[in-house]
């Protein structure tokens, strides 16, 4: 837990001062995505862009 405070701290640090709370709440919640995502790929949970396609497909 204290990484990912420790982390996120970092990132706000690197916003401009007038940032909104709603831009830090964005930005946050777009990392927590991109982590989800690459852990995803990490533990094989992908599709191929023809699965894709065929799932749309439906």
């Amino acid at each position: 837990m204290a990484k990912a405070k420790t982390e996120a701290l970092e990132m706000i640090k690197k916003l401009p001062d007038d940032v909104t709370t709603g831009a830090i709440m964005e930005q946050l919640l777009f990392k927590q995505q991109v982590e989800k995502g690459l852990q995803d790929m990490a533990e094989g949970r992908v599709l191929t862009h023809e699965e894709l396609k065929v799932r749309i497909a439906r």
